[in-house]
């Protein structure tokens, strides 16, 4: 057996130079790269294409834990995945027509390394020989049909993207990063009033060491699992649990703010003129409590964020509030615009909150924007909405005034006591 080589990259693939990505169309060349999918049964649970796969390859990469599963059948070169792991998928693309080989866990195409492969090499090219993955066997093992059930990957990432699935009744798989999660994720239920949800931990699925517990989150307490588990949740929810209700224009009282928030009805309508669409990129100029970006996020988990904000304590109720509402990945920017947008990626579209009237902040918004990319800015002041009405008129685009009224006691009666109106200026770039 060759021996293993430092840091995990191959020789062979040290000597060259790597490829260019290939280009997305079927290249018409016969398959030189497998990904076998193994479990934790080994080489036990692979079927013979696998097992002849994994023997004939030259060079077979994977986590020590993958190539201590399969060692009985690896005659080639041994290539543990490097760090970073960016130099596997170079050294992968430098043996561009050897028999390489790659072993991932279960179906390498559900938050597995087949997608990150596929970037960068053909389809053609690549044989995938899946096994179950771990929603696919901790459904089987509780009797859940899967397509009823919502999934989420927390391996290696925060846990907060639980919280927007915590909905009474509803079922949820999650995989997890490590042995401690699952108690970090029961707490964090019992936090918001979920404690009594029913609380599955399936360690070590398909393998001899599988086993499975069942607890309430609220008694998990500190238990530490195996590394390898996945949790199953049946949510129950307490009359005062905080359920994050679908769609926009969500509570105020669920935000940390300072007053400095878009009111529920203005901010349901300033997504509508938004328009999100998948994989864009929103900018928040001054965010306040950051009510728009996290429920521009909220949207799709394609969709991503930057909160601009100078006030620093704003700045850190932002981040709070994203981490509260699931959405943690929102990139928070303390800074007064139009300073504090130089550096930022290029948006699809701009909202602009607060601050609009300051020297520079909208040439710099309509500067940034892409053809197609849209702005949408609010004003409440006199002086906002005189730049607003100068936008108008030098660009075009729509004038709407939000006039919104709640019924109040006035004298022992009620009567519709009026906010102060909103007007939202819309504006596609040609």
């Amino acid at each position: 057996m060759a021996g293993r080589p430092e840091g995990g990259v191959p020789r062979a693939a040290r000597a060259q130079k790597p490829m260019k990505p290939v280009s997305p169309k079927n290249s018409g060349t016969r398959p030189w790269l497998t990904i076998v999918g193994i479990g934790e049964d080994g080489v036990a649970g692979l079927s013979s294409a696998a097992r002849d796969a994994v023997g004939d390859a030259e060079f077979v990469f994977g986590g020590h834990r993958h190539l201590a599963l399969a060692e009985a059948l690896i005659a080639g070169e041994r290539c543990p995945w490097p760090s970073p792991f960016e130099k596997a998928i170079d050294a992968i693309e430098a043996l561009h027509g050897r028999r390489v080989c790659v072993l991932a866990s279960g179906d390498p195409f559900q938050f597995g390394v087949g997608a990150t492969l596929a970037r960068r090499i053909d389809a053609g090219e690549m044989r995938v020989l899946s096994a179950p993955s771990a929603f696919s066997l901790a459904a089987a093992r509780l009797g859940w049909p899967l397509q009823a059930v919502e999934t989420v990957s927390l391996h290696g990432r925060p846990i907060a993207p639980i919280r927007p699935l915590l909905h009474p009744s509803c079922r949820i798989l999650a995989l997890t990063s490590d042995g401690k999660a699952p108690a970090a994720i029961a707490a964090l239920m019992t936090e918001a009033g979920f404690g009594g949800s029913r609380f599955h931990v399936l360690e070590a699925l398909g393998g001899p060491r599988e086993s499975h517990a069942a607890f309430t989150a609220g008694t998990v307490g500190d238990r530490r699992f195996d590394d390898l588990n996945v949790i199953a949740i049946e949510v129950v929810a307490a009359p005062q649990a905080r359920v994050l209700p679908l769609g926009t224009g969500l509570d105020d009282a669920l935000f940390e703010h300072d007053g400095q928030i878009t009111k529920p009805e203005v901010r349901a309508v300033t997504l509508a003129a938004l328009q999100p669409r998948r994989g864009q990129l929103l900018w928040d100029i001054g965010a306040g409590s950051g009510s728009v970006s996290i429920e521009w996020m909220r949207q799709h988990g394609s969709l991503s964020a930057i909160a601009i904000e100078a006030d620093a304590a704003r700045a850190g109720r932002i981040g709070r509030n994203a981490e509260a509402f699931g959405v943690p990945d929102l990139r928070v920017v303390t800074g007064a615009a139009p300073q504090a947008l130089g550096d930022l990626p290029a948006p699809d579209a701009v909202f602009v909150g607060g601050g609009g009237s300051a020297p520079g902040v909208m040439d710099a918004a309509v500067a940034a924007l892409a053809p197609g990319g849209r702005l949408v800015a609010n004003a409440v002041t006199l002086e906002m909405q005189a730049v607003l009405l100068e936008r108008h008129a030098a660009l075009g685009g729509d004038l709407v005034e939000i006039a919104i009224a709640r019924a109040a006691s006035v004298g022992g009666m009620t009567a519709l006591r009026p906010s102060l109106p909103v007007l939202q200026w819309r504006w596609s770039k040609p």
